[in-house]
């Protein structure tokens, strides 16, 4: 098995997009806009920012290269999927804003599109649409009731209900009763968008200092392992890498996603499969799965289940995790049968993310300069990009619908200091991974995993 040097899309990228961005910063130095993070949100700032004034001085401060972290290594979904649900935000914000944050994520994946298009990005972009297959009857009851639901809340075209035939037209999953099915999300390589974003960003002034460790943000200052950046505005851009930065080990916890691929397989397969419009897939269970059809035919299938690490540990041992690995290669078997003799040969994963609240924000701090987007609980691809957008507004005072939205300055509470996050993440884990087995062996709805779902924003 070869498991990659970073994923599945790092290896597929093609030389030119390989080459090193920048070299690291050996002097202090002073910008308009310091950005730390050249993952998709700081490098979607510099993109916008740089669209509405050519002459801003910026620099993206990364610790690796860009794109080493949950940009280059996702599921490779562009989703409208926002981590918080309708019904909790509409009683926190209001039911018109909660309807325009939906709508805001529909574009955003239209708009992530059409700059691909723009820019003559070759991404693997597939606009084929999301499927969630319901395997059990509470699971088809689950998907009912979400239509439904979607309906009353005004986007009845925006998610609808597959019966079994049509389901199996689209994705042949064992013991499928039916599905829903929403147009907005498009499977990419998520190596070639990060990647390509960044030659572009760079080529058009924007200073990328790779192998520079973000040591800690001040306003107006950025400290670093190569000297300081001063800057009227610094952005956080850092998501599941934020606790490196200091003071900030509490802001937002850094939970293991893991993913596998498999080899090329044969076009008999994928007669079996399906899939033909590389639609991305999932099914109703608890602890999330996801999939899509790779441009080059192998399926590409993550999912949560890795544990949280004491002290919000990240290193690039945990990033794959053999009984994880295992697990997720299970269910896939599960759901296609015929994947049975197919080779795995890419293992990898890393972390994403997480607010105590489960709401994603993004922001600016007027008074001190200090912005940030993040905590994008797995949802990152769509939601990085909006809020790119949305700092580029807020930090240019370019007043648009997008600076209104509900998720803008929102304020999470911190995580609880060790060993209460430890405890309190990975019992989490175990609730909605026995909540799947509950439910599997009763056919009722589990106590617990219901209750914990409306914590975490359902």
């Amino acid at each position: 098995m070869n498991p990659g040097r970073i994923s599945l899309w790092w290896d597929t990228l093609p030389a030119e997009l390989t080459a090193p961005l920048g070299v690291p910063l050996q002097s202090n130095i002073t910008v308009d806009v310091a950005i730390v993070g050249a993952g998709y949100t700081g490098l979607w700032t510099a993109y916008y920012l740089h669209k509405a004034d050519p002459t801003l001085r910026i620099a993206i401060i990364e610790s690796e290269v860009a794109g080493f972290g949950a940009s280059g290594r996702n599921g490779g979904w562009a989703s409208a999927l926002f981590p918080v649900g309708l019904d909790a935000m509409a009683r926190s914000k209001g039911r018109e804003a909660a309807i325009a944050m939906k709508r805001a994520m529909f574009k955003t994946v239209d708009d992530i599109g059409a700059v691909a298009a723009h820019e003559g990005w070759d991404i693997d972009w597939a606009k084929g649409g999301t499927i969630v297959a319901a395997r059990t009857p509470l699971q088809w009851e689950n998907a009912q009731r979400e239509v439904a639901d979607s309906a009353a809340w005004g986007f009845g075209p925006d998610l609808v209900l597959l019966d079994a035939e049509q389901t199996s037209q689209r994705v042949n999953a064992t013991d499928t009763l039916g599905a829903t099915f929403t147009p907005h999300c498009a499977a990419i390589n998520p190596a070639k968008l990060v990647r390509s974003l960044a030659y572009t960003v760079r080529d058009r002034g924007a200073h990328i200092y790779e192998g520079t460790r973000a040591l800690a943000i001040d306003p107006g200052q950025v400290h670093t392992s190569g000297g300081t950046v001063s800057a009227q505005f610094v952005v956080r851009a850092t998501e599941g890498y934020t606790k490196d930065l200091a003071g900030q080990k509490r802001e937002l916890a850094p939970v293991y996603s893991l993913m596998l691929a498999t080899e090329p397989l044969s076009a008999s397969i994928w007669d079996e499969i399906g899939l033909s419009r590389r639609e991305t897939f999932s099914d109703g269970r608890h602890l999330i799965i996801y999939g899509q059809r790779t441009v080059d035919d192998r399926i590409a299938f993550g999912g949560r289940g890795a544990p949280y690490f004491f002290g919000s540990k990240i290193s690039a041992r945990q990033d794959r995790n053999r009984a994880v690995h295992a697990e997720l290669w299970r269910v896939l078997i599960d759901l296609f049968p015929i994947l049975g003799p197919s080779r795995v040969t890419h293992t990898w994963g890393g972390p994403l993310g997480v607010p105590r609240d489960w709401w994603a924000s993004c922001g600016l701090d007027r008074h001190t300069g200090l912005a940030w987007s993040g905590g994008y609980v797995g949802d990152g691809v769509g939601t990085s990009h909006l809020g790119g957008q949305t700092l580029a507004d807020l930090i240019t005072e370019h007043a648009s619908p997008i600076t209104e939205l509900p998720w803008v300055d929102h304020q999470s509470p911190k995580w609880e200091p060790e060993p209460l996050r430890w405890l309190g993440t990975n019992v989490g884990l175990r609730v909605m991974t026995r909540a799947d087995a509950v439910e599997d062996r009763t056919g009722r709805p589990s106590r617990l995993g219901t209750i914990f779902s409306r914590q975490i924003g359902g």
